[in-house]
């Protein structure tokens, strides 16, 4: 997949085929949009070489900079955003600034530098889709400037799957609620989060249950606190440990989310036991490295216990009762 990171830095002769949008989380409706790209050059006689299926997403989120007073927790990175695209058929890519000129822009300037720049032959968005200042470029005002400057527009009616709207804020919400099986359904892939493995205070090792504690970016979306059955995967190994750490190998894990309150904790912590790992030479074998932890299942809230003991036989029960949800056919690997 080609990115770019601004349009004005592409000089593409085209045709491409192209959808705009936030495109947080790229769930189920964002997918679909890509997917009638493919389905539209497909059906094209003479294809031509240069034919290209793109999407365009903002960095930061617009909303970040038009309402900065309202906070925004992101489900996906931009770069994730276009990983997930070239699966689903994509081969360009553009993670445009945000920028307050970009916001002051008319929807006709900013469609005659897509026409100009990336050979815009068809765009293909959702019924509620609007860009421009003051988003006075909707859907008729788009189709409008598509006839003067030599596009087509297509437009898509809103996805709902097993009867919920597959939209980015209720997937925010489920996730809030702690409902990761929901929030899974609606993405058609289990919601992720990567951060880096940084040192703790080492208290899970003292009672033979080692966790790796990872650092995420703030502005990064957290499922509501609790215990989850999760999967991880080492996307970076710390340097000088590439070869013990195949990335594409996923661990069953539990992780929990929370401020510990069986240990007086102060601090929020994101911590992921990962099941059956073990690296008996080197106990710090993870410090650095980026793990990527996908929420399955929530087995239940943060809870006080009276003691370790007590948080040691529920955190062995969570465990049983994750290797049994993740075992389910339905999650297999």
């Amino acid at each position: 997949m080609e990115i770019f990171t601004d349009v004005r830095q592409a000089n593409l002769a085209g045709p491409t085929y192209l959808t705009i949008g936030n495109l947080d989380g790229m769930h189920r409706g964002h997918l679909s949009l890509i997917e009638h790209l493919v389905l539209l050059l497909q059906s094209e006689q003479n294809q031509s070489s240069n034919a290209q299926i793109g999407l365009i997403t903002f960095d930061p989120h617009p909303r970040t900079i038009l309402r900065p007073e309202l906070p925004l927790k992101i489900l996906s990175t931009p770069e994730e955003r276009m990983a997930e695209a070239a699966k689903a058929g994509a081969t360009l890519g553009v993670i445009q600034p945000f920028t307050s000129e970009i916001a002051h822009l008319r929807a006709v300037e900013f469609m005659a530098l897509l026409k100009n720049h990336l050979g815009l032959k068809h765009l293909v968005v959702g019924p509620d889709f609007a860009l421009g200042k003051g988003r006075s470029g909707n859907v008729d005002r788009l189709a409008e400037i598509g006839r003067e400057l030599g596009y087509e527009l297509t437009v898509l009616s809103q996805l709902e799957w097993n009867g919920r709207p597959v939209r980015s804020s209720q997937i925010r919400q489920l996730l809030a609620d702690g409902d990761a099986v929901s929030a899974r359904d609606l993405l058609s892939r289990p919601y992720a989060v990567t951060g880096r493995v940084i040192q703790g205070d080492r208290r899970g090792r003292t009672i033979g249950i080692p966790t790796a504690n990872l650092a995420v970016e703030n502005e990064r979306l957290l499922p509501m606190d609790g215990v989850y059955a999760t999967r991880a995967s080492i996307l970076t190994p710390p340097e000088g440990r590439q070869s013990h750490f195949p990335p594409t190998h996923l661990f069953d894990s539990v992780t929990n989310l929370g401020f510990r309150p069986t240990v007086e904790g102060r601090e929020h912590r994101f911590e992921t036991h990962l099941l059956d790992f073990s690296h008996p030479n080197d106990p710090d074998s993870l410090y650095g490295a980026i793990l990527r932890v996908e929420f399955i299942d929530r087995l239940r809230g943060e809870k006080r216990f009276n003691g370790l003991d007590e948080l040691v036989r529920q955190i062995n029960t969570d465990i049983e009762k994750a290797r049994t949800i993740l075992r389910q056919p339905a999650i297999s690997k």
